[in-house]
């Protein structure tokens, strides 16, 4: 059989397949040197701020353009808050979604409710934001903060952690908004993994006489753990580089009078936002790239977190089987 012209012949094979492995290879170390361009830029960007405060600017709640005095606490605390908030509230939902999408909802309802659900991905931040601000908001000042504040008034730790203003915006306010705004990720990436489990594991639990919860705990979560955590992690990520839907309602207070959850202040993300497009050369604006450097480590640190866990898992896999 002779090669056609648009077949290449056996002696180009070796010469093509060396271009494609030279060209993915190429654009694997493209996106390191991005990478490590980054962070050197950031670094560079921030070294004033670096050089002046060093790590103590992660634990000086003081800002102050004015006086040019400068911290990162309130902003650090305002993101790592809002992120796990959004995380307690957005995984047991999504688990409640996708075990109803794979073993409970009847075949008319998947379709169209898995479609619904993916939608909310697609809403811009802004919308979510506005909305926060102007119907969430209010509704959670009057049904929620206002009667815990007056069940939990003089009750030790619990009354000044619902402490504060009941005006609907806040820590609070924004981890729900991140909550919402996540479920989609996390919930799309478990259904998908629920959905490779073998079918022929779960009809073998429910033949022995295992119920739905049974099934999932026992061979749906162990099967596709690695999965459901990188949707985890992955909703995490978004949550904490989210700027514009936080910005709406975290109050963008740059003080932290307490550690309740009703109180306004800031993130990382929503201080860059406002200050980074006036703040001059100098102290400000360092402090600010130190700030996006910090979000970076963060960030890192999540993923490297992620990536360790995942491969504990494998390796308990390994040693079960």
């Amino acid at each position: 059989m002779t090669p056609t012209s648009s077949t290449p012949s056996l002696r180009s094979r070796p010469l093509l397949d060396r271009l494609f492995g030279g060209a993915a290879l190429a654009a694997a170390l493209l996106t390191l040197l991005l990478l490590v361009a980054i962070l050197g830029s950031l670094i560079l960007g921030a070294w004033p701020a670096i050089d002046k405060y060093g790590l103590g600017f992660l634990t000086s709640t003081t800002w102050d353009p004015v006086k040019e005095e400068f911290g990162g606490l309130v902003m650090i605390y305002g993101t790592v808050a809002t992120s796990l908030i959004a995380l307690l509230i957005a995984v047991p939902v999504s688990f409640g979604i996708a075990l109803f999408l794979t073993e409970l909802s009847p075949a008319w309802l998947k379709r169209p409710l898995g479609t619904a659900i993916e939608l909310l991905a697609a809403v811009p931040s802004i919308v979510y934001g506005m909305w926060g601000l102007l119907v969430f908001g209010p509704i959670l000042a009057t049904y929620v903060q206002q009667p815990l504040q007056s069940l939990f008034r003089g009750v030790p730790y619990l009354g000044a952690f619902v402490s504060g203003p009941p005006v609907g915006i806040g820590i609070l306010s924004a981890g729900i908004i991140l909550a919402i705004m996540i479920i989609p990720f996390i919930a799309s990436v478990m259904r998908d993994v629920f959905e490779v489990t073998p079918p022929l594991l779960k009809e073998s639990a429910y033949g022995l006489g295992a119920t739905t919860w049974e099934v999932v705990s026992s061979v749906v979560l162990p099967y596709t753990k690695a999965g459901v955590v990188g949707g985890i992690m992955l909703g995490l990520g978004r949550a904490l580089g989210e700027t514009m839907a936080v910005t709406f309602v975290i109050g963008n207070m740059n003080q932290l009078d307490s550690l309740s959850v009703f109180q306004a202040a800031n993130s990382i993300t929503s201080a860059l936002a406002n200050e980074f497009a006036e703040a001059g050369e100098g102290l400000h604006q360092a402090s600010l790239i130190y700030l996006g450097l910090v979000l970076f480590f963060i960030t890192f640190v999540v993923l490297s977190l992620s990536k360790l866990l995942l491969s504990q898992l494998r390796k308990g896999e390994g040693t079960k089987s």
